[in-house]
């Protein structure tokens, strides 16, 4: 199968570790689609230092219950980074705007998934995300053969349960690669 014909849909990007643009490097990012037009995803494993789930739902006017998680807020990317997206598994779907990634993996990017999550009735396993990675026609597939990301399929444990500073590591465990043996230059054979 060719690069041109392979889908990344509810797949890991992972970034090598020569990528060039800072807001990626050691990225893990989760693949929410990916098609002849385009290609968008979250960042996992780069919380928001100053942006807790309790004070997002207090900007949003939403009532925390006593109960709600605080969870963490991750960057997802460059785009859209006032708007949130909640990446979960696939034990909850709002009334609308859930997008059913693959049989694992759901993404909702509406206010009532933070409702239910505030309420404590939201899924089970989340990550919220504000702003996404984003790429055009060709460009991410550009990227890859430039050796800037390596994809793999990813796990519930590390895309929700492994710490956020140990995410690229972890995605890189999935592949059988130690990261003390890859390569930070590229080459061509």
């Amino acid at each position: 199968m060719s690069l041109a014909d392979a889908n990344l849909t509810g797949k890991l990007l992972i970034a090598m570790p020569d990528m060039s643009d800072p807001r990626f490097a050691s990225t893990v990012i989760f693949m929410c689609s990916h098609s002849d037009e385009g290609a968008m995803g979250l960042i996992i494993n780069k919380p928001q230092p100053n942006v807790g789930f309790g004070q997002l739902l207090k900007q949003l006017g939403i009532s925390k219950a006593a109960a709600a998680s605080n969870a963490q807020v991750y960057f997802g990317g460059p785009v859209e980074r006032q708007r949130g997206f909640v990446l979960h598994g696939s034990d909850y779907s709002a009334s609308t705007g859930t997008v059913n990634v693959n049989e694992t993996f759901r993404m909702t990017a509406t206010l009532e998934v933070l409702e239910d999550m505030a309420k404590g009735a939201g899924p089970d396993l989340s990550l919220l995300a504000l702003g996404y990675a984003g790429w055009g026609p060709g460009q991410l597939e550009f990227e890859i053969t430039q050796n800037g990301w390596l994809s793999c399929a990813p796990t519930t444990d590390v895309v929700f349960g492994a710490k956020a500073s140990d995410k690229w590591t972890a995605a890189l465990n999935l592949l059988g690669i130690d990261p003390l043996l890859l390569s930070a230059t590229a080459g061509r054979a």
